[in-house]
Order: structure tokens, then sequence, then C-alpha cells
């Protein structure tokens, strides 16, 4: 029984193209950000049997997904998420979701995305206080 990382890792090592490279960075910025996030691999299905990464605290801030011309995280509660930086780029019409997609030749604002993910997590921890 392998651990949500050891999945992370091998459906990174299963994208043989640049989206694996880039989906590795994303999450090396993602579980810098807060030291308390889990990751966890979820919805595996057999259409994707391996599942989707996805990364936690409090609930979920963010899924990560190659897709077929992009590398993109997806925000449930992302419309909640202040973006001083309009790093949300698809998903914009969304009443609750944000997304941000990642392209070959796309630089990782990584101080951004990390204020982003730290935004992500306060957004969560609201929730939690909450109930």
């Amino acid at each position: 029984m392998k651990t949500p990382s050891e999945e992370t890792d091998d459906i990174i090592k299963n994208i043989p193209d640049w989206r694996g490279k880039k989906l590795a960075q994303l999450r090396f910025i993602i579980t810098k950000a807060d030291s308390e996030l889990v990751e966890e691999v979820k919805w595996k299905k057999p259409s994707k049997p391996e599942g989707v990464p996805v990364w936690s605290h409090e609930g979920t801030l963010c899924i990560g997904e190659a897709l077929k011309n992009a590398v993109r995280l997806t925000f449930p509660k992302g419309a909640k998420v202040k973006d001083p930086k309009k790093l949300f780029n698809t998903r914009l019409d969304s009443s609750s979701v944000r997304a941000i997609d990642f392209f070959e030749d796309g630089i990782i604002d990584e101080a951004a995305l990390t204020k982003l993910i730290q935004e992500a997590v306060k957004v969560n921890m609201q929730k939690t206080k909450l109930t």
C-alpha cells in the first residue's frame, strides 16, 4: 500500500512530457507554502485509475491535473481567495471555483502562488472557525 505522497510521485512520473515536470514544480511550491498541508490522491475511477493529486488544510485547497495542453490547479473555493497578482486565468465565470492553467513555456510566479495557497488556507480556516 503506497502513501499518498508515493501515489503522487507515480502520477507525476507517468506524465512523460513537460506537464509532469510542471506538476512536480507546482507540487513543490504548494507543499512548501503551508507546513500543515496534507497531500492526498482522490477520485480514482476507471477512466483515471491513478486518481488526482489533492492538497488540503481544513478542506481542499487545490487539485492538480495534467490536461492536454496545460497543467491546471483548481481551487474549489477560489472565488473567495484574494488574488492580487491575477494568477487565476480560467473558470472565472464560476460562482465558487477558480483555476490556473500553466503552459509549457510559462513561468511560475513562486511568490504569488505561495501567497495564493496561504490565502486559500485562510479561507478554509474561516470556515472551520464558524462551525
